[in-house]
């Protein structure tokens, strides 16, 4: 399954592809040069090869989602940050057009971040739809990050450490995902939820 970064606008999907790449790109580079860190430091403390860091801030890759949150945690700040989502405001709306769909499932699926806060502590609102027999996989993400999920249609099929959990239409969840987690669409319909991800500062590396 192939993971994408692509901002939801009304272009044609190779140019939202690349202004993405791009964004993502300069704010890389940019916070890595603010931190003083080699291309090798990074390397070191994202887990993400030297390789791919380099693609990344020459825009030559839509890195998965996974891939973003090691760097941003590498660099201190929130993937929203990472793809210029998030400001200093005291309110900041977030049209339609500025949201970041960061996940696209082979059958239609997608993972939209909808707006998220400025580092050091991360908050983000997604929205996710899954259709049948889609899944998506995540890695354990640091220490002490929450998930709160509410569930609009459908039925979500939540496992986390091995362990499933259905999760039906009107019902929400608190989820510990500083361990291993899918969501998966159980079922003959699509599942829509909206989760909001919660990672406090100090604790990702």
């Amino acid at each position: 399954m192939t993971e994408q970064v692509n901002i939801v606008t009304g272009a044609a999907p190779e140019d939202a592809e690349a202004a993405t790449a791009t964004a993502v790109a300069r704010h890389v580079a940019e916070r890595r040069r603010e931190r003083r860190l080699s291309l090798d430091a990074l390397a070191r403390l994202s887990g993400v090869s030297k390789g791919m860091l380099v693609q990344i801030e020459n825009a030559r890759s839509n890195p998965s989602i996974a891939t973003l949150c090691r760097v941003a945690a590498a660099l201190g700040v929130s993937v929203a940050q990472l793809v210029d989502l998030s400001g200093g405001e005291v309110v900041r709306l977030v049209g339609p057009g500025e949201a970041a769909r960061l996940w696209a499932g082979p059958e239609g699926g997608a993972a939209v971040l909808l707006v998220g806060s400025d580092g050091p502590d991360m908050l983000e609102l997604w929205r996710w739809e899954l259709k049948p027999r889609e899944r998506h996989v995540s890695d354990p993400h640091p220490a002490g990050t929450r998930e709160l999920l509410h569930v609009t249609a459908g039925t979500l099929l939540l496992e986390v450490e091995g362990r499933p959990h259905e999760v039906p239409a009107g019902t929400s969840a608190l989820l510990h995902s500083d361990r291993p987690h899918s969501y998966a669409c159980k079922g003959a319909r699509p599942v829509r939820f909206t989760m909001a991800v919660m990672e406090p500062a100090g604790r990702r590396f």
